[in-house]
């Protein structure tokens, strides 16, 4: 990595599994060295979801881009000593599985911590390592159900499914460990101090999507205490975007094109500026609504009228004119469409299939008059294996050979 990248000079080494991987892509894409460990049979995450792309998971290609992968059975005791050993050259270990499963192997917290007294060890895991579902089984999707985020239909043969949804669970709990990361590393790198920090992806998930749980729990005081807000008369509404459904001047509205738009004059200098902007000054005279948070709940004759008024405009027109008068309104795009908006286009500069294996998407971290690193292709499995001991333990290709001779390193014993 570049010299001048944000976070050069920090190495981390990985113990992972599939998609708790993806913890450490955010310090990759900001220049820190991530080492992968790995069993001789690789980590399966290779064959896993879809799409496949030439062989390969786009998840694998995704999450483990930018890390060396070294081979190391941590069943044998030779390896054991050898991953202590690349610890002490390292600032953090990462343990990506089920929590304890380096401990029962002698590399835990504990047992790193004598050896490298400032080491930061995480460990992210589905459930964390507490509670009755510590030892569950689970996939992304489970920490995104078990937080309330998506709720099980029916189809029209009466099987219930999960429907399409943003997953929350496998970005949210990488993307919060990895700043706890960065905060223990800050710290150890002041104080000497190390530390222990885990994180469930689980838990990530409850936290991202705070806003409706919490109102939730304040709904369960007494109405005098905790009311709706001023432009609803105070009535409670439901928590997060299911109280949006009756919202009008907060909504979204076909275009002429037949793409929606987004609608969101709720405070009331925004609904004045757009019915200036459209010739319907009567619109704001009529319904001009609270300052702030007023969403004209309910009121279908205001509702149709809109519904007629974005029909006068293609889509692109009306974020144009948004810009031009100064109201708030966006497209509506899907995972398939995003790519073609402009905005996008503007932000994100696609890693290309021949640098990475499939077209990827960048950090959004933007470090101003600075050029990020760009990352390599995920790794094969150990293909970085010698490498790694040649950089940082300074072994020769003799003492390479012998290891694997006497079965370290996924080699087979001789004799």
């Amino acid at each position: 990595m570049p010299a001048d990248a944000p976070l050069h000079g920090i190495r981390i080494i990985e113990c992972s599994a599939l998609g708790p991987a993806a913890i450490t892509m955010p310090l990759v894409d900001l220049g820190a060295e991530v080492i992968k460990v790995e069993p001789p049979a690789g980590d399966y995450i290779r064959e896993m979801t879809w799409p496949i792309v030439e062989g390969v998971s786009l998840m694998h290609l995704h999450v483990n881009r930018g890390k060396r992968s070294v081979v190391i059975d941590l069943r044998n005791d030779e390896d054991v000593a050898i991953l202590k050993e690349l610890v002490q050259t390292a600032d953090v270990v990462v343990e990506a599985m089920r929590p304890g499963g380096l401990a029962r192997r002698g590399v835990g917290y504990d047992d790193l911590k004598v050896i490298k007294p400032d080491i930061v060890f995480c460990t992210i895991s589905g459930y964390g390592m507490t509670g009755p579902y510590r030892d569950l089984p689970a996939h992304g999707v489970a920490f995104d159900t078990w937080a309330g985020i998506v709720s099980p239909q029916t189809n029209e043969d009466g099987f219930a499914y999960l429907p399409e949804h943003a997953s929350m669970g496998i970005h949210a709990g990488p993307l919060f460990g990895a700043l706890g990361i960065l905060a223990a590393v800050l710290r150890a790198k002041t104080t000497g101090e190390g530390a222990f920090l885990e994180i469930a992806q689980s838990d990530a998930a409850a936290a991202m999507d705070w806003y409706r749980s919490e109102t939730w729990k304040a709904y369960e005081r007494p109405e005098a205490e905790v009311t709706g807000n001023k432009a609803d008369d105070y009535e409670r509404r439901e928590p997060g975007t299911a109280g949006m459904v009756e919202g009008v001047r907060y909504q979204v509205y076909e275009a002429r094109d037949g793409r929606y738009v987004l609608f969101m004059a709720s405070e009331q200098s925004f609904w004045r500026n757009f019915c200036e902007a459209v010739g319907r000054p009567e619109l704001f005279e009529r319904w001009p609504g609270s300052r702030y948070a007023d969403h004209a709940r309910g009121n279908l004759e205001l509702r149709a009228e809109l519904r007629d008024l974005f029909r006068t405009k293609d889509a692109t027109e009306w974020i144009d004119f948004g810009v031009a008068r100064n109201f708030p309104v966006a497209p509506v795009n899907s995972p398939k469409t995003i790519a073609e908006d402009p905005q996008f286009q503007d932000r994100f500069a696609w890693y290309p299939t021949a640098a990475l294996g499939a077209e990827q998407l960048p950090t959004p971290l933007k470090f101003v008059g600075e050029r990020l690193p760009a990352p390599f292709h995920a790794p094969t499995v150990g293909q970085h294996t010698d490498e790694v001991l040649r950089d940082l333990l300074g072994w020769d290709d003799e003492r390479i050979a012998d290891a694997r001779g006497r079965g370290a390193l996924g080699g087979t014993p001789a004799g």
